[in-house]
């Protein structure tokens, strides 16, 4: 088995895609809620099991301080595309089309709630189970179903129009796909 410090190393990258999209694109509040979370697994490292990946582990120990800063916050604050660091915007080259979807994700992101927002990025970015989404955010699996199911239906009308809807789910050949 790997050492604490390299499983941790390994994380990091991980870590700071999350708490970059939680903050909003803050670096420096996202930077320390990465800091803050290694911290917290160094000092409480006994408690993690060693069975499976330190990921789901991390990333609870990541929701829980982010949770409890927003509630000393007692507020989320959202700020103007303008105003995200040039580090939230697309860092491959594209055209001015596609740079423009991006930006309008990212907005897009940004008015999801949080945990609507948690469950989107555990699972569909970070590539979570949603037992291990479940675990990392203190939820039963039905709840990751049924945020995640929201997240996606919310960004899609996010970004498709207010009316817009989704396309209608259709089995294909035992295997469901949108249609």
């Amino acid at each position: 088995m790997a050492d604490r410090h390299q499983l941790l190393t390994e994380q990091i990258p991980h870590l700071r895609r999350y708490a970059r999209v939680l903050h909003a694109g803050r670096m420096a509040d996202a930077d320390d809620l990465v800091q803050d979370t290694l911290e917290r697994a160094v000092n409480k490292w006994g408690l993690w099991r060693g069975v499976g990946s330190v990921r789901p582990w991390l990333f609870s120990i990541m929701h829980n301080l982010f949770v409890d800063h927003c509630a000393v916050r007692n507020a989320q604050a959202t700020e103007s595309l303008d105003d995200l660091p040039d580090a939230a915007h697309p860092v491959q080259a594209a055209t001015q089309e596609l740079h423009f979807e991006a930006l309008e994700l990212l907005a897009a992101l940004q008015r999801l709630s949080v945990p609507l927002r948690e469950v989107l990025l555990l699972v569909a970015v970070e590539g979570l189970s949603y037992t291990e989404a479940a675990k990392a955010l203190g939820v039963p699996t039905g709840t990751v179903m049924s945020r995640l199911s929201r997240a996606r239906s919310q960004l899609w009308q996010l970004t498709n129009g207010e009316g817009a809807q989704r396309p209608a789910l259709r089995i294909i050949d035992g295997q469901r796909s949108v249609g």
